[in-house]
Order: structure tokens, then sequence, then C-alpha cells
């Protein structure tokens, strides 16, 4: 049945009295949205990457959550099995018995049962605790921030193994939309997805420890949401979870920053992947309030947000942890030196572990490289930011189904270099920024990774930055290693008081092996798998908030063929463009100028 037609029979049906030229129809993956071209209801096309990834995560999820409970079971078969071993040799009165009589001669009932008493009732055996076997409940998801509710249908018709999905929103235009929505996706969707108009912090506080996946996208900052969130996930759920507010996770508003996750950003080259790390610390200390922690599967910096994929536990031992997960980091001012400080450390005496604060300050008060100051950050997440073994899960599913990614190219580009990146090493340096405090032509990415990997470090690319190298080499190993190169590639002098004299005035005491090593290719490079994609077009954006009245002025935002496309619908209804506001002459000149 088309589209069109569908949407007629519901008319009929539901005696739903709107103007299909009034809608787009919007079709993403298996699911279809009716979307209304006065901008009522919040759609982000930009957001497929989004959606695509999340949907990845959260099948492998499923299948993980799956193994983890057929784990568990043998577990528990085994730990039953071995209790009755315990309890018949402990049996007391288990002397060799002859017709009925012990060795002591008094009488005993005979065993008639052919051995069965040596086992247990079959519900025991399941769980040995008599608290009862439950099976594997189908997952039940909540999406916080619904909108158009095309993220909750497609994870409905998409994702098999999910019993319901919640989409809930606190603005009427958009519930009433999503309902529209649910309807006109037909059966499946009816059965699986149910809307509500509410306050999401108020529903997942009502709603605690009920949801097997929680999905935090707002538009802005997640902040306010993370408190209801780690509460309402149950036991070893799955919180996904967007940031977009950008300029401020990346040191344009350090002090918002600090109110809204705890944590002061610092305006390095990594300022993208502290944000990331800023988000997860602040997800860490929301668990924390609750006896909870997180543990991150994936977490990626795409087009203008960052999303973290965590799955959260309940364990007041396990979240003394904690502070060893978070660091502080000082940036030097003059060069691209930065340390990392952790907030907490443990000291093991007889059995015990005894949690202390961290040993600091890790730096002295002025740079050793250059004799700067420096800043400090943070605290942000300094452990690993992606479980390798679930990435390649994802990348293994994504790879086999990729004719259902309609955003295939983009999240398998991410995904192939997350899964090449240094673990456990956090934040990274920028080559071309190592150079430009030298004022020195820069290595190639290949002959840098050669000498490093030479010296004996690790060495690997981030999926944040094309330019940007994670490793474990110390900072003065590093500076080493660009001094041997300026001594093959001579530089101007400078003047003596700036931070590239003088670290070049010191002499090597590393003397770097600019040889071709075999490992400085990753494998995706040495393959020519694509890694870094560009935009799929101009003006890939957020786009404007839901409500809000498109102008001239959003050509920038939305591109001038939507705006014109806008102007023509409401052209074609009679509407005059009294609501839309007008621009100078000069001011409209100029957008068209800059935009050819």
């Amino acid at each position: 049945m088309g589209a069109d037609s569908q949407t007629g029979e519901q008319e009929k049906q539901n005696g739903n009295s709107f103007d299909v030229n009034d809608y787009t129809i919007i079709k993403e993956g298996d699911a279809e949205i009716l979307m209304h071209t006065k901008n009522e209801v919040f759609y982000n096309k930009t957001q497929v990457n989004n959606r695509d990834m999340s949907i990845a995560v959260l099948r492998t999820f499923i299948s993980q959550r799956k193994q983890e409970h057929e784990a568990m079971l043998a577990r528990r078969r085994t730990k039953a099995a071995n209790e009755v071993l315990d309890a018949k040799a402990e049996k007391p009165g288990d002397s060799v018995q002859h017709n009925g009589e012990s060795n002591d001669g008094s009488e005993v009932m005979e065993d008639t049962s052919n051995g069965e008493s040596c086992s247990i009732p079959e519900e025991q055996t399941k769980n040995p605790r008599g608290k009862g076997q439950e099976e594997l409940k189908p997952p039940r998801v909540l999406e916080a921030l619904s909108a158009s509710g095309l993220r909750a249908l497609r994870y409905a018709r998409e994702v098999d193994g999910i019993s319901q999905v919640v989409a809930l929103d606190n603005d009427k235009a958009s519930v009433e939309a999503c309902r529209r929505n649910i309807k006109f996706n037909g059966s499946v969707a009816c059965s699986k997805v149910e809307s509500h108009l509410a306050d999401a912090r108020v529903y997942m506080l009502t709603h605690p420890n009920e949801f097997d996946v929680i999905d935090l996208d707002p538009y802005g900052a997640p902040s306010v949401f993370l408190d209801s969130a780690v509460q309402s996930v149950a036991d070893g759920g799955m919180l996904m979870c967007t940031a977009t507010d950008m300029a401020v996770l990346c040191g344009g508003n350090g002090e918002v920053c600090y109110s809204k996750y705890g944590s002061y950003p610092l305006r390095g080259k990594y300022c993208h992947e502290m944000a990331l790390r800023i988000l997860l610390a602040s997800i860490e200390s929301h668990a924390n309030r609750y006896k909870r922690y997180i543990v991150p599967v994936l977490s990626v910096q795409m087009d203008f947000y960052v999303r973290v994929f965590v799955r959260i536990y309940t364990s007041a031992s396990d979240m003394k942890n904690t502070p060893l997960k978070l660091s502080y980091v000082y940036q030097c001012t003059g060069c691209d030196s930065f340390h990392l400080q952790t907030v907490g450390r443990t000291v093991s005496k007889n059995n015990s572990v005894r949690y202390l604060p961290g040993f600091g300050p890790a730096v002295a008060q002025e740079c050793s490289d250059c004799g700067k100051k420096f800043n400090m950050g943070g605290p942000l997440w300094s452990a690993p930011i992606h479980d390798q073994e679930w990435v390649a899960a994802i990348l293994a599913d994504v790879k086999s189904m990729k004719e259902r990614y309609p955003a295939y190219e983009r999240i398998s580009a991410v995904l192939t270099t997350v899964s090449e990146e240094l673990p456990d090493v956090p934040l990274f340096l920028s080559l071309h920024n190592l150079c430009a405090t030298l004022k020195c032509t820069s290595p190639s990415a290949v002959i840098f990774r050669s000498a490093v990997i030479n010296a004996g470090y690790r060495i690997s690319g981030t999926h944040v930055n094309p330019l940007g190298l994670k490793t474990d080499a110390p900072m003065d190993v590093i500076w080493d290693i660009m001094r041997c190169w300026v001594k093959n590639h001579p530089v101007k002098a400078q003047p003596s008081d700036q931070a590239g004299s003088v670290i070049l005035a010191k002499e090597p005491v590393l003397q770097a092996n600019f040889s071709r090593a075999v490992a400085s290719l990753s494998k995706a490079q040495a393959k020519k798998v694509a890694r870094f994609l560009p935009n799929p077009e101009r003006h890939w954006g957020p786009k404007l908030r839901a409500g809000r009245t498109i102008t001239s002025k959003h050509v920038s935002l939305l591109g001038p063929k939507a705006l014109d496309a806008i102007n023509n619908h409401e052209n074609d209804d009679g509407s005059n463009h009294e609501d839309v506001e007008e621009e100078p002459a000069n001011k409209r000149k100029k957008t068209e100028e800059s935009d050819s």
C-alpha cells in the first residue's frame, strides 16, 4: 500500500481531519513519518548517523545481554551441582549400610529412590537461592525526548527482540505528531510503540529500574536529565546519551560547562575528545549518588555532537573505583604538552585495598619543556571510552546488514577508526600543532609514527581528528623526536623567549630513528578503507529548533534550496509573508555572496 493511500485509510478509520498536502513523507530505514512543512515538530535529517549508530549498538546490546544471561544460568547450574555434592559429602550418618542397618546396629530407612535422593528439586537447581527462575524478558526502551517519534519507530521496526518502546515528549504538538506517525507505520509500530505527554525527568523518576535501554537525545545539553536517567535504567542496562552543546563542552564557556557537567574544559586540539570524557565523568558522578557506576562500550564524536553508550551497574564496592578512572589535565600554555593526574589511587596491603587521594602535583609550576605555565582542566574520564570487543561486534553487525543502514558509509568509517584507537590512552597530540610550536615543516604522519614505534612506544590515530595521534610516549620523547627532525630540516632563528626556541635549545637525549616501521600504517590505511568522510551535502548541521519561524536569515542553516521550497509552499497556500522577517538589502546581499 502506498504512503498516500495509507494516510487516507487512516483518516477514514480515525476521523482525522488533516490535509496530506500539508505534510511531507520522510522515509528513513524501515520507518516513515509525516512531517509538517511549518516546522511544528523537530526533525533533524543530519541525525541519521546518530540513529543508525544507535540501532547498531542496540542490536549488539540485545545479543550480548542474551549471552550474559545464558552464562549466568550456567554458573548457577554449576554452583547448584557443587552444593549438592558438598551436601552429600557432609551428610551425617554416611557410614556403610547393610540391609537397612548402619554399622552401629541401628535401623535406617532404605534408599528406595534409585539415587534420586542425591538430587534436589528442579526449581532449586535452577536457582539455588530460592528466588525463582525467570526467563530473560525482552528489553524495554525509553526514548525520553521523542519529537516526531522517528527514532522510536525505527527501533520498533528494525531491531528484533524489543518488546516495547515508550516515546515521551512534553510538547503537545510533538505527541500528536508521534501518535499520528505510529498509526502511519502500521500494526508492528502500533503494537510496540506508545507515546505519552510527560516531562521525561518526572517519568523516569517515577519508573525506577524499569527500562533496559534509555535514549537521551536533547536539543542541547543532557545534564538536566542525567540524574533521573541513571535511576530509571535497570541494572546492567544501557544509557545512550547525546550532547550537542559543543561550544560549552569544548571550552567556549568554561564556567557554563562547570555548572552543567562539573568539569572545566580546556581549549586544546583534543577538545572534542575531552568533551566525550567530560560527559562520561558527569554521568558517572550522577550514577555514584545511587551506588551505581558506568562501563562505556562506545563513545563517538560525529558531526556537531558527542554520543556515548554506557552500561550502568549497581555495586557499592565497585563504585569506590571511580576516583581511579577520573583525572585532572595540565595543559601547557606555551607548547602542546599535557599531563594527567588521577583523582585517586589504591594501596594494597595484607589482601586489603585502601583508597587514597592521588599523588600530586603531576607537574612543576613551569613546563619542563618550554618554561611556560599550565592551565588545569577536569576532572574528566581517563579510563577507556570504548570496549573493543563491543566495537568489533558492532562493526561486524553493520557490515553484515549494510543495506539496512541508510548512513552505512559514515558509521562504518567511524567504527573502523574507533576499532584502531589505543583504548588506554586519554586525549591525543596534533602533529601540526607540534610543528607550529617549533615553526618547522611537518613530517608525514607515517614518518612520525615510525619514529615513535622505533623508540619502543605505541601510537594510533583517533576517530575525532584525522590529524590526531594517540601515543603512550611521554612528552620528552615526543619533543626529542621533533628536535631530531628539525636537525635534518632546519628552521629560521626565532626570538629566544618563544616556546619553540626554548625546546630546540636543548639537545635531544633520544636519537630518533625515522626509518619506515611496519606498523606505521593502520590496517584500514593499508587496505585503503575510508575512515574520514566529508559531509554528504552543504549546510549539514543541527537545523532549527521546532516552532521557530523560518526566515531568510536561516539560509546558512537550511540552505537556499530548502528556504525557497518553504517560501514557495507558503505562496501556494495563498499565505502572505508578513510573518517572515525581511532583512536590509545590504545584509541580504552579503548572505547571498557568502553562500555562493
